[in-house]
């Protein structure tokens, strides 16, 4: 929608199964008969769109351990990956004696804590990274791994200070595989922009929020979010509310009826504001008319 995908690489995506996006997206319906078409298809511009909101759990634990209920996202952070594939020698485990190996295993293992010292190093709550994606080959357990690659996600609201701790990664990968005699490849697997909120969107949702008396809490997101992607086309922002334990991304992740209740009287009130539609009162009346059409049709 934001037009961040070429046609090239939207064609050059593939599932874990080898199922192309155009395929997946036909299964699902489009008539799009090629990728250039879905894009054109999906595409927004700035005239198109007057603001752009999104209410999303928090992912972390912050407003349930406060008991706030609503999330004002100031920003959303900047996200990089990086691919770091060690090649060493590989051999049986009981032929190659220790001081005799390059084992890939252990350039990667030391890179991993290399990366949690290059976060910590910045000494700012909003700097983290993760080395989340691992594979080692032969990947088997009498044998000395040749090969080792991992992928790791840094994010920082800062675009400069997460720059320079990927720059820290990078030069420790270079030195862990000099000092450990195995070759290094580094590449980028992609590096986007932060996002900030636009000031009238913040201001529509904290006074939403306080006509309804919901206590609300600036934070950054540091997660990624289509918010960080619709803010090149359109003033954007975001509503969090509270999820058990900041858990996501897994089968037990819950928000309570409650605050999901409250998340969308929010959103519905600051898009009413900023469209010039009236007050909190009028977008909750329209919000409950929709709510009761939705579960008619359920």
């Amino acid at each position: 929608m934001a037009g961040a995908l070429s046609s090239e690489d939207l064609a050059a995506l593939r599932d874990i199964n080898g199922t192309t996006f155009l395929d997946a997206a036909a299964s699902a319906g489009s008539g799009a008969a090629s990728e250039a078409e879905a894009l054109q298809n999906a595409r927004r511009t700035t005239s198109d769109l007057s603001y752009f909101l999104e209410l999303h759990i928090e992912q972390g634990p912050e407003l349930e351990e406060k008991k706030i209920p609503i999330g004002v996202v100031t920003a959303v952070a900047a996200p990089a990956a990086i691919r770091v594939s060690f090649h060493g020698e590989g051999g049986h485990a009981g032929g190659q004696l220790m001081f005799r190996r390059n084992d890939a295993s252990l350039a990667a293992a030391e890179l991993a804590l290399a990366v949690e010292k290059a976060a910590l190093s910045t000494g700012a709550i909003d700097t983290v990274a993760t080395a989340g994606k691992w594979s080692i080959g032969p990947n088997a357990i009498n044998s000395v791994p040749r090969e080792a690659t991992l992928e790791i996600d840094i994010r920082d609201v800062d675009e400069k200070r997460r720059d320079a701790v990927n720059k820290k990664i990078r030069d420790s990968a270079a030195a862990i595989a000099k000092k450990r005699k195995v070759k290094a490849d580094i590449s980028t697997v992609f590096s986007d922009p932060p996002a900030t909120s636009d000031p009238a969107v913040v201001k529509a949702v904290s006074d939403t929020a306080a006509e309804l008396n919901l206590k609300t809490l600036s934070m950054p997101s540091r997660a990624y979010h289509d918010t960080l992607f619709m803010a090149q086309i359109a003033p954007s922002g975001m509503v969090f509310i509270p999820c058990k334990n900041g858990w996501s991304h897994r089968p037990d992740e819950f928000a309570s009826e409650e605050d999901i209740e409250n998340g969308v009287r929010v959103l519905a009130g600051a898009m009413a504001k900023l469209a010039g539609d009236g007050s909190t009162e009028e977008s909750e009346k329209k919000s409950d008319t929709d709510s009761i059409a939705v579960n008619d049709e359920l």
